[in-house]
């Protein structure tokens, strides 16, 4: 949440560079690449649920986490900006799966 005293502008641009900050910055040096994590992810929810799950399937289910907190009408800076990651993350890895 934004503290009154410091509200700030949010636009498109500053959603997407925070988003940046996030997916190439300190996030991956703590979990390890998109790729690599959200590969971990796929194996862990499908051993869980006996259906197959892709990286790419982990960035779309977390986009879609992030969506339904948003439709709840509480939704912080923070929740756009970890969707537009998510989205950031996705299309990366199915654009360099497809490029293989």
């Amino acid at each position: 949440m934004l503290n009154d005293d410091l509200k700030e502008e949010i636009t498109r641009a500053s959603i997407l560079n925070e988003a940046e900050k996030c997916v190439c910055g300190q996030r991956e040096q703590d979990y390890g690449s998109p790729e690599d994590n959200f590969k971990t992810i796929a194996s862990l929810w499908t051993s869980y649920k006996g259906v197959e799950f892709t990286p790419v399937d982990v960035s779309m289910m977390m986009a879609l986490l992030k969506i339904a907190r948003i439709s709840t009408g509480t939704a912080t800076k923070d929740s756009f900006v970890d969707l537009a990651g998510y989205a950031a993350c996705g299309g990366e890895i199915k654009f360099k799966e497809e490029n293989k």
